[in-house]
């Protein structure tokens, strides 16, 4: 005797066939999630912004007014700054700092003015 199946498409008692709710809970989970990240965007980007021009900056300044290595330069961030890395070019004696897919941020060594960050686009 084959046993009966258990798909979510055997009609109810009503005829019609069952419909799963788990997509439409999954899509109003998308929804929250995406309106909660439009609202909270601008305050994001701009922490990040922030934080990567701060790296930049200070990293720059240990990397080529201090000549510390870069490496050695996460030691002066501040607390809550892991996520922000930094690279080097030492052609144009700048270091980029990166908040990763929000923010990036140049500073460039300048004789007699230091570590001078690219002009902000707004």
């Amino acid at each position: 005797m084959a046993k009966p199946s258990s798909s979510s498409n055997q009609p109810s008692l009503s005829g019609q066939p069952r419909r799963s709710r788990v997509p439409r809970w999954a899509l109003l989970v998308l929804l929250l999630v995406a309106g909660a990240g439009a609202f909270a965007w601008p305050q994001l980007h701009g922490y990040a912004l922030t934080g990567a021009a701060f790296g930049a900056r200070v990293a720059c300044s240990c990397r080529f007014v201090g000549g510390r290595q870069l490496g050695d330069c996460r030691k002066d961030f501040e607390p809550g700054m892991g996520l922000i890395t930094l690279s080097e070019d030492a052609t144009e004696r700048s270091v980029t700092a990166r908040f990763p897919l929000v923010a990036r941020q140049t500073a460039t060594y300048r004789k007699g003015w230091g570590c001078v960050l690219e002009p902000w686009k707004g």
